[in-house]
């Protein structure tokens, strides 16, 4: 699958005339969720050249292209994302910290990910995160059967939370790593890791687990991450010279080099 994944990014920067700086994986895949056949999300940054942005002309700004059934690609140019990265958007820095590189061709990845620690808002990220977790709770009770899938997408944003306000930086993807910096009950582990066992193995039936104890440790952590999210600060942080100053570095690498 890399190789085409590899091939469609060719044929995206001829068709676009664009260069990609970065494509990564993002959803289960890079969470360590996904089943043999769960779809590939490739989501990457590209670059236009010079004369397409000097222009008065407001032009689209991302590229979407479902493939087929199986692989989904989705860009932003560097100029849409770094407004973003400013904001220290939670999806953006998702792809960030993707395990999963499919494509890199020049220095983008790693000064952004230089520069994340200067720009991070904790307090956007834990509103992020909470929104999506009390969204798929919502869903999920109003489905008729409570499955694997249903249930992860409950708790792995509010682990993304207990990172958050345990670190205070951003989260990693991999829900693995995040099970075991912040979960300390043993019984929590086991059943949160039975789930990802359940979706890894595409076993979707409802689950007939120890589902109490997820509903007491669901509801515990929402409320006290949202009293945590209220307290937090937001930090005014001056990252546009700096943002400013990639954008015109990455502009000549890319078509100089």
């Amino acid at each position: 699958m890399e190789e085409i994944i590899i091939k469609e990014l060719k044929k995206i920067e001829q068709q676009f005339e664009v260069k990609i700086c970065f494509a990564v994986e993002t959803g289960s895949r890079a969470w360590g969720t996904s089943s043999e056949d769960s779809d590939y999300d490739v989501r990457f940054i590209y670059l236009h050249t010079l004369d397409w942005y000097l222009s008065i002309d407001q032009k689209r700004d991302v590229i979407e292209l479902p493939i087929n059934e199986q692989l989904d690609m989705n860009g932003w140019d560097l100029r849409k994302a770094l407004q973003l990265f400013k904001k220290s958007n939670p999806s953006l820095l998702e792809w960030l910290h993707s395990h999963i590189v499919y494509y890199e061709e020049f220095s983008l990845l790693k000064k952004m990910k230089k520069l994340e620690s200067q720009l991070f808002q904790p307090k956007s990220a834990l509103f992020h995160y909470l929104k999506m977790a009390k969204g798929s709770l919502k869903d999920s009770k109003q489905s008729i059967s409570v499955n694997s899938k249903r249930c992860l997408n409950v708790i792995r944003p509010i682990l993304a939370c207990k990172w958050i306000e345990k670190h205070n930086s951003f989260p990693p993807n991999e829900l693995s790593l995040l099970i075991e910096q912040v979960i300390n009950e043993e019984v929590v582990k086991f059943e949160i890791q039975s789930l990802i066992d359940r979706k890894v193995n595409r076993d979707q039936t409802s689950y007939k687990g120890k589902l109490s104890i997820l509903q007491e440790f669901i509801d515990k952590e929402i409320n006290h991450l949202e009293e945590y999210a209220a307290r937090q600060n937001v930090s005014k942080i001056v990252m546009s010279p700096h943002l400013d100053h990639l954008f015109r570095e990455m502009l000549e690498e890319v078509w100089n080099k």
